[in-house]
């Protein structure tokens, strides 16, 4: 019985790796093509010219605040992410207000406006991210099958300094495993986080 325990509890194990991985790796991605989205969108309002001005200056005002915390959970920080939010907001307000000259800055400032939302997209893809897959019931399972397996070796093991030391030094090992696992299926929190240099990045490129 216990042998089908440890089995079942490995292929969950390996599925729960999996899926953090492909969360983490997922919401990487992202983050990189959001700062990439963000220089692109500031060089056309460069070229667009002096009735962009107010636009890219939101802009990196909005990216100020992004950096500061992309998405997180706590109230302080829900409070910074919905100020970040009215910053981009405030960048299509801007938007709105540039008026095109003839119908060749028309069709730059219709494409401006497509960029912008394609940057709203990215953004809202990010944040839905945040929360990770790993159902809670399946972490539960998890936890209750390695109770059972300690147990069942605990008890026919001998009972020696030997064993206690190797059976807590185990169950550390594996609380920290699916500890890291957990933590990486919320990549904004915790010990292991996505990076926000590719918005650093993108900061310094609108502000050079």
């Amino acid at each position: 019985m216990a042998n089908i325990f440890v089995v079942m509890t490995s292929l969950v194990f390996g599925l729960m790796i999996n899926s953090s991985k492909n969360t983490f790796e997922s919401l990487d991605s992202n983050v990189h093509a959001y700062a990439t989205q963000l220089i692109l969108f500031d060089r056309s309002l460069r070229f667009y010219g002096d009735g962009a001005d107010n636009v890219r200056q939101g802009l990196a005002v909005y990216l100020q605040h992004a950096i500061a915390d992309p998405s997180r959970a706590d109230d302080a920080v829900q409070h910074r992410r919905n100020e970040a939010e009215q910053r981009l907001t405030e960048v299509a307000n801007e938007l709105n207000l540039v008026a095109a000259a003839d119908p060749a800055r028309q069709a730059l400032l219709d494409d401006l406006r497509q960029q912008y939302r394609r940057i709203v997209e990215k953004r809202w893809m990010i944040v839905e991210q945040e929360a990770g897959l790993i159902p809670r019931p399946v972490i539960g399972m998890l936890v209750a099958w390695l109770i059972l397996i300690f147990a069942s070796f605990g008890y026919r093991a001998p009972k020696n300094t030997v064993i206690f030391i190797v059976f807590n030094v185990a169950s550390l090992l594996m609380a920290t495993s699916i500890y890291l696992v957990l933590d990486m299926d919320s990549p904004f929190t915790g010990l292991v986080q996505i990076s926000d240099a590719p918005l650093h990045r993108a900061l310094a490129e609108m502000t050079n």
